[in-house]
């Protein structure tokens, strides 16, 4: 009778012991399913749910790719990630408002402005950080939101457009490079203080590089320069987008 009973109570413990992993394995799909990390890993992305508002999150760092695939040891931004990524973010009712965060060496001119553009008209709160580093195409993509915000220790490098490999007929091209330098610099000048005048006289100051022409400035320079509205980290730029979801939703509610 013993042996009996102990036999009934080891089947049941062994049944226990199944069940358990499989109860875990799927509090664990549940919770892979909720935190979408493959969009932090691939994409740069990510969702900040909070009862102030939800927020898309867009990591710009490395350089900015764009038709011509960068080698796999580069850290890189890949337009074609970014963009229907703004799309969704714009078009998603639960998204109010999109923080970008801008690490970058600059990259593919017409891929950067492409993002700057999008995110200049994206209908809804956006407010840019730099942190390190906003380089070349770097400053557009910074002056495309609502509200920037620059690090005391982060740096931003103005420089005219350059173009790498071999150049062929070079009237045609300087022409080219020309255009496609006025359309930069009327960006950042529509979309900041600064004025076109300025930002010409610091793209083509001769003394501030050694061996090229341009102006690195800090996080003060960049903000008396009026390229950048103000200095600022993490929390400031959090707190700006917080409270300008919050205007616009007071704002919704008048109107309805």
């Amino acid at each position: 009778m013993k042996n009996l009973l102990r036999a009934l109570i080891e089947e049941e413990t062994m049944a226990v012991n199944q069940e358990e992993p499989s109860t875990q394995q799927q509090e664990s799909e549940s919770a892979s399913v909720e935190t979408p990390k493959e969009d932090i890993k691939e994409y740069g992305t990510s969702v900040v749910k909070n009862p102030r508002g939800n927020i898309w999150f867009l990591n710009i760092i490395g350089q900015i790719e764009g038709h011509i695939i960068l080698p796999p040891n580069n850290k890189s931004t890949k337009y074609e990630h970014v963009i229907p990524g703004l799309v969704t973010a714009a078009e998603n009712p639960e998204i109010e408002g999109v923080l970008i965060i801008l690490n970058t060496v600059g990259g593919d001119v017409e891929a950067g402005l492409a993002i700057a553009e999008l995110i200049s008209k994206l209908g809804k709160p956006t407010v840019s950080l730099v942190i390190g580093g906003g380089h070349s195409i770097g400053v557009p993509l910074a002056v495309s939101a609502q509200h920037s915000f620059i690090a005391p220790s982060a740096t931003m490098t103005i420089h005219p457009v350059r173009m790498n490999g071999v150049v062929v007929g070079t009237p045609q091209t300087y022409d080219y490079l020309q255009k496609m330098q006025a359309r930069i610099s009327k960006f950042v000048a529509r979309n900041s203080g600064i004025t076109e005048q300025r930002l010409t006289e610091l793209m083509m100051d001769t003394s501030k590089l050694v061996l090229d022409v341009g102006t690195i400035l800090n996080g003060e320079e960049a903000v008396k320069e009026k390229i950048i509205n103000e200095m600022g980290g993490l929390y400031d730029a959090m707190e700006c987008l917080y409270a300008m979801i919050a205007k616009e939703t007071t704002e919704n509610s008048k109107e309805a």
